[in-house]
C-alpha cells in the first residue's frame, strides 16, 4: 500500500537520530478551538498559509527545507501573476527546530494567532502539535509523512495520501502497513535475488531495517542484515561482507553522509551492485559532489518515490518547476513535492473562491481527493477511510537512476 511505505521512506532520512519525546503544549485548548475566523470578502486583505520547517534541527540546516522552498517559488509565481481570484498568497513560515516545543509553538502562532486558511508542506521533524491543528479543523495540505501524523488524524493530508481511518489512532487499530512494490521492482525488472539492509545499532535506525527485512523476504528475497556502530561505524567490513554474499541490491537505514561513506567503502571493495537503493530524500542534484569518492556505486545509485523526476523537464509540469527555481543553488525531489503541495492548496483554493476561502471549504476540497496529481507531477493520490488494511493494492512506482553526465533519469 503504497502511503505507508513512502512515509517509512521519509522516515528513514532521520532514523539515526534518537528523537526527543514529544512535547505538550501547555496553551489552553481554546486558542486551538475557535470558529472559522478566516471567511472573508473577496477584496479582503491577502490569504495566509502557513508552512512549518525544522529548518534547524538535530539532523541539519538544510534536511528539511526542500518541501518549503518548493511551495514558496510557487506561490511567488502565483502571486506575481495574480494569486487566487484578485488575492495575493500570504506565506507565513515558522521554524521548530526539530522540537516538539518548537512545533507546538509554531502551531499556536500560526492556526491561533495569524490565522491561517490552511497549513501547506509541513515538514516537522516531531509533529507534537499535530491534534492541536487537526481539533481546529485546518487542512494541513501535502505535508511529508516523517511520522504517523498523517495516517492518525483528520484534516491533514500527507503528500501521498492515506488509506487509513485517521480515526485518533494511527494506522488500522495502532498498526502501520507498508507495501513491497519497490522489492518487486527490483526482482522483476531487474532479476534481483539477494538484497541487503545497512542499519546502525540505535533503536529506530533498526527498526526501519526490520520494515524494509520483512518486505523484502515477503518478495522472496534472500536478505542480509549488516549492522554499524552509530558513533564508530565499520563500512569496511560492510562492505566487505556485501562482496562475499554477492548482494544485488543494498538498501539502508542510514543518513546521507553515512550512505557517502559506505559507497566509498564498497567501491574500496570492489562490491559491486546491481543498484544502491535510496530515499526520495536524498533523490537530489547534488550526487555528484556527495559521491566524489565513489564513483561506481555513485552510478549505482537508484531512487523510489511517489513524484515525477525533477530533472524531466520534458513534462510541462516539471518544466514549470524548475523554471520558477532556476535561481536555486540545488534540486531536489523534495521542493518539487513542496511545489506540488502549493499547487494542491491553490486548486483547493480556487474552487472556494466564489463561495468564500474558508478552512472548511478548502478541507472539504481535500477531503474530496481521488487521483490528484498537480498536473502530473505526482502518482494518483487518495484518501479514503477504509474500515480494513487492504492485503493487496495494485500501486505505480516512480523509480530514477543517477548516471554521471546525465544526473536522474
Amino acid at each position: 500500500m503504497r502511503p505507508r511505505s513512502r512515509a517509512a521512506e521519509a522516515l528513514a532520512a532521520v532514523l539515526l537520530l534518537a528523537l526527543s519525546a514529544a512535547c505538550g503544549s501547555r496553551l489552553p485548548e481554546s486558542d486551538f478551538e475557535r470558529d472559522d475566523p478566516t471567511r472573508a470578502p473577496r477584496d479582503a486583505a491577502p490569504l495566509r498559509v502557513g508552512i512549518i520547517t525544522s529548518a534547524t534541527s538535530p539532523v541539519g540546516g538544510s534536511a528539511f527545507t526542500g518541501p518549503r522552498d518548493g511551495a514558496q517559488a510557487f506561490f511567488d509565481r502565483l502571486n506575481a501573476r495574480g494569486g487566487i481570484d484578485g488575492r495575493r498568497i500570504e506565506v507565513r513560515g515558522c521554524d521548530d527546530g526539530g522540537s516538539g516545543v518548537g512545533n507546538n509553538e509554531c502551531v499556536h502562532r500560526l492556526v491561533a494567532e495569524d490565522k491561517v486558511v490552511a497549513l501547506v508542506a509541513t515538514t516537522a521533524l516531531d509533529y507534537a502539535g499535530a491534534s492541536r491543528v487537526s481539533r481546529a479543523r485546518v487542512p494541513d495540505i501535502g505535508g511529508q509523512p516523517i511520522g504517523t501524523a498523517y495516517d492518525t488524524l483528520p484534516h491533514l493530508y500527507g503528500i501521498y495520501g492515506s488509506l487509513a481511518p485517521r480515526d485518533g489512532t494511527p494506522g488500522w487499530d495502532g498498526k502501520l502497513y507498508g507495501g513491497t512494490e519497490v522489492y518487486r521492482y527490483f526482482k522483476r525488472e531487474h532479476g534481483a535475488r539477494t538484497a541487503a539492509v545497512v542499519s546502525y545499532n540505535q533503536s529506530a535506525s533498526a527498526a526501519y531495517a526490520r520494515l524494509v527485512e520483512r518486505g523484502l523476504r515477503a518478495e522472496g528475497y534472500k536478505v542480509v542484515t549488516e549492522q554499524v556502530d552509530f558513533a564508530l561505524p565499520n563500512f569496511r567490513a560492510v562492505a566487505a561482507d556485501l562482496k562475499e554474499q554477492g548482494a544485488d541490491l543494498v538498501f539502508d537505514a542510514i543518513d546521507g553522509h553515512g550512505n557517502a561513506r559506505l559507497c566509498q567503502a564498497m567501491d574500496e571493495a570492489g562490491a559491486d551492485v546491481t543498484a544502491k537503493v535510496t530515499n526520495v530524500q536524498n533523490w537530489t542534484s547534488t550526487v555528484a559532489e556527495d559521491y566524489k569518492d565513489a564513483p561506481r556505486c555513485r552510478n549505482a545509485l537508484w531512487a523510489t518515490g511517489a513524484s515525477r523526476n525533477f530533472e524531466d523537464t520534458g513534462h510541462p509540469a516539471v518544466r514549470e518547476f524548475r523554471e520558477a527555481t532556476k535561481d536555486l543553488k540545488t534540486h531536489s525531489q523534495w521542493q518539487l513535492e513542496g511545489w506540488a503541495a502549493a499547487r494542491w492548496f491553490t486548486d483547493a483554493a480556487t474552487s472556494c473562491a466564489t463561495t468564500g476561502i474558508t478552512r472548511a471549504c478548502v478541507d472539504a476540497y481535500m477531503d474530496r481527493s481521488q487521483g490528484y496529481t498537480a498536473g502530473g507531477l505526482l502518482l494518483p493520490v487518495r484518501f479514503e477511510r477504509l474500515p480494513e488494511p487492504p492485503k493487496s493494492s495494485r500501486t505505480c512506482l516512480s523509480v530514477a537512476r543517477w548516471q554521471d553526465g546525465k544526473g536522474w533519469v
